[in-house]
């Protein structure tokens, strides 16, 4: 189908498509000597050429959470130093295989995400956690092992960028960066100590990532909070993971009020979410942050996108950045008709892009933006229950693809501006 998806996006208007190599796709082992699956190289060779023929820019992320399995059974995936080697042999792969056409690069997709899912409360792979955090998980440590699979895949990332720096931009001409993940965060009172809070927030979610790369440390409070859970940067290391992109990419959905809890520090349980010490929630003095979407923990609040962006602005020197996803999700209610009439994800968009002009007119350095997403797909929190595409698929007859309003709009959008 990837003939009829590309002429879709041309017909649509779209000029830049993002998407991801699966790494156990073109590795099904893990690793160069494991052998390279030459029909996985194809898959995307074949996508890439297609986009390309149609003037389409394809945006690569080289890990959106497909750790071989191979890997995590020889050494524990992120959690061991050993996959910084076997991260640049697939990233270096990539290069080689398709860099002479794909000229913009993502290391990974939201690690924040894939490390709190993963490492703290194991709901996603690879599962790990404390039994008093889950005790469907075989193994793990929220305490620690969160930090360490965070530090670790902050070292691939640089060195990923390190080696295209030095092999491989100079006859490619690529660009690379890492996309981030944050909500924005409103204080639920002035109060002094929601203000912190608010800050908190921002720092655990977009600043652990975030502070890294730019000033090549974590944040204060990380440190102080985390204390001796909290792996150290070397001083190559902070050299090397310091300024290591150029561009950030931003995932944005929704926004949360943020307090200071009332109730004193639980010193037994440790895990991200309780070092944060947070109480976040969507609903102040009985009314909602934003109107309600199918996701529980979604609400609309476009003016965050605006704000988060300002915040990137200026404490992080005003990196360049793209809106590497933004989106509305709906329950999936199983009938074409139905799902092709999705005039509050026109309203959505329409609100986001306003709001990401109006961070452009105050010196923000957006050069884009990628709706979340072209299609239906497999979503990792609720499988195909929801929909967050401006195509509709038929599950139930063949895959086939229908525009809903939401990609006329575009279509219209696109062709005005």
């Amino acid at each position: 189908m990837q003939q009829e998806d590309v002429k879709l996006m041309d017909f649509i208007g779209l000029d830049a498509f993002r998407f991801s190599i699966s790494w156990p796709r073109v590795l099904p082992r893990g690793k160069l000597i494991g052998g390279i699956n030459k029909e996985g190289i194809a898959f995307y060779n074949n996508l890439i050429n297609e986009l390309v023929s149609k003037g389409i820019k394809p945006f690569v992320t080289i890990f959106h959470w497909e750790l071989p399995q191979a890997l995590e059974d020889e050494y524990g995936g992120f959690l061991h130093p050993q996959i910084t080697k076997d991260f640049q042999d697939f990233a270096e792969l990539c290069f080689k295989e398709f860099g002479d056409r794909v000229k913009h690069w993502i290391t990974m997709n939201e690690p924040y995400i894939f490390i709190l899912h993963g490492y703290e409360s194991g709901i996603k792979a690879p599962g790990q956690c404390s039994s008093w955090m889950n005790n469907s998980c075989p193994a793990g440590d929220s305490a620690t092992e969160p930090y360490i699979a965070a530090h670790n895949m902050l070292i691939c990332h640089a060195l990923t960028v390190k080696l295209y720096k030095q092999k491989y931009h100079a006859l490619q001409k690529g660009v690379i960066g890492i996309t981030q993940v944050s909500h924005w965060f409103v204080p639920y009172s002035p109060s002094d100590a929601n203000k912190k809070a608010t800050q908190r927030a921002l720092d655990f979610m977009l600043g652990w990532y975030m502070d890294p790369l730019a000033f090549g440390d974590y944040p204060q409070i990380l440190h102080t909070t985390v204390q001796k859970r909290l792996p150290k940067f070397s001083a190559e290391e902070s050299n090397l993971v310091k300024g290591s992109y150029d561009f950030i990419g931003i995932n944005y959905y929704t926004a949360n009020y943020a307090a200071n809890p009332n109730n004193p520090a639980n010193t037994a349980n440790h895990s991200p979410s309780s070092d944060s010490r947070l109480n976040l929630t969507l609903i102040r003095n009985g009314r909602s942050i934003g109107a309600s979407t199918g996701v529980s923990t979604f609400y609309v609040y476009p003016k965050g996108l605006r704000d988060l962006l300002i915040y990137m602005k200026e404490k992080y020197n005003n990196p360049t950045i793209y809106i590497t996803e933004n989106g509305l999700g709906e329950v999936d209610m199983g009938i074409v008709n139905k799902g092709v009439n999705d005039i509050e994800r026109v309203s959505f968009y329409y609100r986001h892009i306003l709001a990401v002009k109006d961070a452009i007119k105050k010196g923000v350095n957006v050069k884009g933006f990628f709706p979340w997403s072209f299609l239906d797909t497999f979503e990792w929190d609720s499988g195909f229950s929801h929909r967050f595409g401006i195509n509709y698929v038929d599950y139930k007859d063949g895959l086939k693809r229908y525009p809903k309003q939401s990609a006329m709009w575009f279509k219209k959008f696109l062709g005005v501006h």
